[in-house]
């Protein structure tokens, strides 16, 4: 597992347990992923939201990391509170079916945008393989949360 820490913010921690928990169990049911790679999924998903709320730069997340974000909607309450607390507003979720896929170097800026937020980042999570097709078209290099 390669991670760079900054100051070790981490999505779990923001998150709570209650919440984070729901959300790693939710990867793990619907998404198939192991126990301790949905735990890094959704602590991304959360870094990401909460990293997003404030950033001066379009944010996409990458394909792993857009599981735990399609989770946290989900969790509405949780998900309400999270952009409530950090951007002061709801972050809608906007998909454009038939959009382009993600942009790499959006997804790379996203990284170092939740880096210089402070938080710990797995970086093999942050990757954009073209064989590899997203849950759904949603992002589409579109600052998150904008209509």
């Amino acid at each position: 597992m390669t991670a760079t820490a900054n100051d070790q913010r981490t999505g779990r921690a923001v998150a709570g347990e209650e919440l984070f928990e729901s959300l790693a169990n939710f990867v793990v049911i619907h998404n198939r992923q192991s126990p301790e790679r949905a735990e890094r999924i959704a602590d991304q998903a959360v870094a990401f939201l909460v990293t997003a709320a404030t950033a001066t730069v379009p944010m996409v997340p990458s394909d792993d990391v857009d599981l735990g974000l399609h989770a946290l909607i989900l969790h509405t309450k949780g998900y309400a509170e999270l952009c409530e607390e950090y951007a002061g507003r709801f972050l809608h979720h906007n998909p454009e079916p038939g959009g382009p896929g993600r942009d790499p170097q959006i997804v790379a800026a996203s990284v170092r945008a939740m880096k210089a937020a402070g938080f710990l980042v797995f970086d093999d999570l942050w990757t954009v393989n073209g064989a590899n097709l997203a849950q759904c078209d949603s992002d589409c290099g579109r600052p998150y949360g904008q209509a």
